[in-house]
């Protein structure tokens, strides 16, 4: 029976944190992890957007959630990344997500073609049939290319009984409010997360889950701290929080893809990591530093110096 009630909250796309050299730095990892579940966070995203799963190889994707896994040892759920171009693939790394462990696979639709409906359905019926784990929906219309329709992910979780959510990175309240409206009519514990920090507050007072969103990252104390302050009903803390987070967006602008702009605002707010990003990604100049830490002051995450 699979607990869809413990996906919920504030789950980070954990940052890959690397070596020079490219390989996983296992020490940043831990740092970055255990800061994370301290800050209160409700369970971990490894190999997301922010996790560079796309400028990996299988193996490559295979050893950071082999130690992902192991190292989170049960403190908090661990979601993994398993979308791909193509269904084989997809398939490999959802089977190989299962055998370490992982509790819930994450799965964006492949970006390249534009897929029928008809083929969508073909390639998340095949990864969600490969697994007993919950399997929650991907949709990154901006990077894809192909919208996730509410009507669409009604039919993928009418037809899968472990399709139990998804991550909506979508810039409109719009979609949303449909994709909460439409799934819980149907599926009352379909959770529903928002991509984008600032859509949090309204997600949640949608009847949404959460959020998995990148400042996590670097800023935790914000996102959780709404998810809390609307759970325990005070809506004015989580409206002054809320003030803070709407300001982090702005830092996605700085470059693309923005792994490194995560990494760099995660070494100003005081983890001690490298910033290494894998090509065709790149450390930010000196530029793009001293405007990231602009932001965080804007928002009031640091302190002005």
């Amino acid at each position: 029976m699979i607990d869809i009630k413990k996906f919920c909250g504030i789950i980070p796309p954990v940052s890959t944190i690397l070596t020079r050299e490219g390989k996983l730095d296992e020490a940043g990892m831990r740092l970055t992890i255990d800061h994370l579940i301290d800050a209160g966070v409700n369970g971990l995203f490894f190999l997301g957007t922010g996790g560079e799963f796309s400028q990996m190889t299988s193996t490559e994707r295979q050893t950071v959630a082999e130690f992902a896994v192991r190292y989170v040892n049960h403190r908090v759920p661990v979601l993994i990344g398993t979308g791909s171009t193509n269904t084989r693939e997809a398939v490999a790394l959802s089977r190989h997500a299962q055998a370490i462990g992982a509790d819930a696979i994450v799965v964006i639709n492949p970006y390249y073609w534009h897929l029928t409906d008809a083929n969508l359905m073909r390639y998340y019926g095949d990864i969600a049939a490969s697994v007993d784990l919950p399997v929650m929906l991907y949709n990154f219309p901006f990077l894809t290319g192909q919208d996730l329709t509410p009507a669409l992910v009604k039919r993928l979780a009418d037809a899968h009984a472990n399709i139990i959510g998804i991550k909506d990175t979508i810039d409109s309240v719009a979609h949303l409010r449909d994709m909460i409206l439409t799934l819980k009519e149907a599926h009352p514990d379909f959770a529903v997360f928002c991509g984008f920090d600032d859509h949090l507050l309204n997600t949640l007072l949608l009847g949404g889950a959460g959020a998995i969103s990148a400042s996590v990252n670097f800023a935790p104390q914000l996102s959780v701290g709404i998810y809390n302050a609307v759970r325990a009903g005070d809506l004015a803390r989580a409206g002054e929080l809320n003030q803070s987070l709407l300001m982090l967006p702005a830092l996605y602008a700085i470059d693309s893809p923005f792994v490194n702009v995560v990494k760099e605002a995660m070494r100003v707010c005081g983890l001690a990591i490298s910033d290494y990003v894998l090509p065709p990604a790149q450390p930010l100049d000196s530029a793009g530093k001293a405007a990231v830490r602009r932001i965080l002051q804007r928002a009031g995450v640091i302190n002005q110096q």
